[in-house]
């Protein structure tokens, strides 16, 4: 099979906020399966050109306006070492908050939806690759609270993996997905406060491990998941350094 092949078949199957990630170093191999955190089937190859040594769509510009979000969102050139994209959802992916089976999981459902949780005022994500390390992947995104409610997201978080280790099933637009072992990481940030698991993901019959880390930095939430799109069994960890720069943008766009 044709490398640029290879890597669009891996690549049609990562989870869709991970999708921006897509043709950013990760070079996954056709058998690299990993399920939609989102509970959303596998989808078809998304627009861009895999070839082209860039991400999947648009590349996160290296200066940005906009919004104080916007400027705070990770640019390409932030990270050596990594190629950042703009486009971190995959288009025919559902939209929403998906819905836990349990009421004390829906939090960490609401998570791997579109905005870390409803009270979100606005999010910006961003798709990431590593060129390093082969198949990591990493979506990152920035939302906006008021900060007694990026406080209590936090809360409800902690509370949730303390609760749900035996795992839940989430669904949005009919389709379902399934995260069992989640388990509470140490995780050491620059934030105010911070909350990091890792879950198995499986959908469709495929799964992934993936590590996600919810930092707090005043009334800003940084939400950051990783997976090894190389192998469904690959563990894979937020790089800090991936962390530790989202943290300083945000802290210097504050």
């Amino acid at each position: 099979m044709p490398r640029s092949t290879a890597r669009a078949a891996g690549a049609a199957l990562l989870p869709a906020l991970l999708l921006g990630a897509v043709g950013c170093g990760t070079d996954a191999p056709a058998g690299g399966k990993a399920p939609d955190p989102k509970g959303s089937a596998p989808a078809g190859t998304p627009a861009g050109s895999p070839d082209a040594g860039s991400p999947s769509g648009a590349a996160a510009p290296a200066k940005t306006g906009g919004t104080r979000l916007e400027r705070a969102a990770l640019a390409q050139g932030d990270l050596p070492g990594y190629q950042v994209s703009a486009q971190a959802k995959n288009p025919n992916a559902p939209d929403g908050q998906p819905q836990a089976d349990r009421k004390a999981c829906q939090p960490l459902a609401d998570i791997m939806g579109d905005e870390p949780d409803p009270a979100a005022r606005e999010t910006v994500n961003r798709g990431i690759g590593s060129q390093r390390e082969v198949g990591l992947a990493v979506s990152a995104s920035v939302s906006s609270y008021a900060e007694r409610n990026a406080k209590a997201l936090v809360t409800r978080l902690k509370d949730a993996v303390a609760a749900c280790g035996t795992g839940f099933t989430a669904t949005v637009e009919k389709q379902s997905g399934s995260y069992r072992d989640v388990r509470a990481t140490d995780y050491r940030t620059t934030g105010d406060d911070a909350v990091s698991w890792t879950t198995t993901a499986s959908a469709q019959g495929v799964s992934a491990q993936v590590h996600v880390v919810v930092v707090r930095q005043g009334d800003t939430v940084v939400r950051l998941m990783a997976l090894n799109v190389a192998g469904a069994g690959q563990k894979a960890q937020v790089p800090h350094e991936v962390t530790d720069k989202q943290l300083e943008k945000v802290r210097r766009t504050g």
